[in-house]
């Protein structure tokens, strides 16, 4: 099992201080069937290779494969097992740079999230952007299934 601290900062220089420290890893989280047809369903992205295990037997994968952008829907959730930002006034998802799939995810893997905060920038008084890279890896694959840089925003 893994042992992660979850940081809590409450301040620009608390953000600073994180920045190049390794964050995680998260623990692991099964990415099944079931929450692949349901981010199908709500995506409307029903692609045989991610909805239909039958074929995707005969598919070079073996299996189904999640969305990528299920593995990157899944890191602000991820992320808040690594930090908590409750003692902002508000936190909000800017956007993501450099977002690559690397590596297929193949269903029933289990992921979890490594993060390291790479830049924070005062862009006001009181409000900051927060650059974090995030690598999702599953186990047993020995490349990253993605990774992508955050840009946050959070007022003090």
């Amino acid at each position: 099992m893994t042992q992660t601290t979850q940081r809590r900062p409450t301040s620009v220089q608390d953000l600073q201080d994180l920045v190049g420290v390794e964050l995680g890893p998260t623990e692991w989280h099964v990415v099944d069937q079931a929450a692949i047809d349901g981010f199908a369903d709500l995506t409307g992205d029903h692609q045989w290779i991610h909805v239909d295990p039958e074929r995707a037997k005969d598919s070079p994968f073996g299996s189904t494969i999640a969305h990528g952008l299920y593995s990157l829907s899944r890191t602000p959730a991820f992320l808040e097992e690594l930090m908590a930002f409750d003692g902002f006034a508000h936190s909000l998802n800017y956007g993501y740079d450099k977002v690559r799939f690397i590596h297929p995810l193949p269903v029933d893997s289990r992921i979890r999230l490594r993060a390291s905060l790479t830049s924070v920038e005062e862009t006001s008084p009181g409000a900051v952007k927060v650059v974090t890279m995030l690598t999702v890896e599953a186990e047993g694959i020995d490349k990253p299934i993605l990774i992508a840089e955050s840009i946050g925003r959070f007022t003090v």
